[in-house]
This record gives structure tokens, C-alpha cells and sequence, in this order.
């Protein structure tokens, strides 16, 4: 009895102690921009303030939603200079499709392609839309999945308080 009572002590401080660490940042690794051309994941910031990281793939619905309301209030974004960057997660067989989906819709967003899996999975994305918000250290603050209308005008907020609590 005094073991279990000793090891669920441990637990219990354990998890109050994980939660008080420093939030989470990006994975060092290496995607792709829509022209080829390689990118460390390390190099994704916003010069110190608050920014978007969405996964997303063509064929998803709710992922093209969300990038569309984004783009309705993007210009109130940059305004504050928020950035959003997309990470298309389509695989092989739907990988043509994302350059054509993104100049077709002047979406004046950073793409970048996870070819082979690795972000994503990293990330512990299973499901996509999966959009993360970072402070200007690059820390992960917020993160959600799925997308109902509205969600756009959440994030904004977020940012901005993000962007308060840095002055």
C-alpha cells in the first residue's frame, strides 16, 4: 500500500512538474518549399511576434475552409504582423495538386511541403486541419484541430494577446 501510495505521489508531482516546463518549440527538420528548394523547420519564425502554423491537404474540406476564412481577415493579420504558414501534408498522389490549389486561390500564405512525413508526425499531427499558434519565441502556446466558422476570429484574438503580453 505505501509503494502505490508513494508512486502515485511521484505521478502526480511529476505531472505538475512537466506542466510548469517551458512551452514546447518546432522540431529541427526539413521540408520543402512548392518550388523544391529545402527548408530547415528551425527557420520558421515571425522576427519576434506571434504566428500561425497550419497542416493542411488538398482533399480536406474543413483544411480548405479554415485557409479560406483565414484569407478573408488576413490583411487585419499582417496589419499586426501575424503570418500564417501552411505545411500541405498530401502525399504522393495528391502532391500535384498543391501548387495549381494555392495560385488558383491567391493565397498570400508561406507553403511549405512535408514529402515525406517526418513534420508532421513530429508534431504529433494525426488529422488535419491541425493548426498551432506560436509566440515570437516560437514556443507552441495553442493548438487545435477540425475548423468551424468563427475559429479564424479565435485565433486572431490569440495572436493578439500574445502579441500584448510580449510588449
Amino acid at each position: 500500500m505505501k509503494k502505490t501510495i508513494a508512486f502515485i505521489t511521484f505521478c502526480f508531482a511529476f505531472t505538475f512538474y512537466t506542466a510548469g516546463q517551458s512551452q514546447s518549440s518546432l522540431p529541427e527538420l526539413t521540408i520543402k518549399t512548392l518550388q523544391g528548394r529545402d527548408v530547415s523547420t528551425a527557420t520558421l519564425e515571425n522576427q519576434g511576434k506571434p504566428f500561425v502554423v497550419s497542416f493542411w491537404a488538398t482533399w480536406c474540406r474543413p483544411c480548405l475552409k479554415e485557409l479560406n476564412a483565414i484569407d478573408d481577415i488576413y490583411h487585419e493579420w499582417q496589419d499586426y504582423g501575424f503570418k500564417l504558414i501552411a505545411v500541405s501534408t498530401d502525399d504522393a498522389r495528391t502532391r500535384a495538386n498543391v501548387l495549381p490549389m494555392v495560385m488558383g486561390r491567391s493565397w498570400d500564405y508561406e507553403f511549405y511541403l512535408d514529402e515525406n512525413g517526418d513534420f508532421r508526425r513530429a508534431m504529433g499531427v494525426n488529422n488535419v486541419p491541425h493548426t498551432f499558434i506560436l509566440n515570437g519565441k516560437g514556443e507552441i502556446v495553442y493548438q487545435h484541430t477540425s475548423f468551424s466558422d468563427g475559429m479564424e476570429w479565435d485565433m486572431f484574438d490569440k495572436l493578439i494577446e500574445l502579441l500584448e503580453d510580449n510588449e
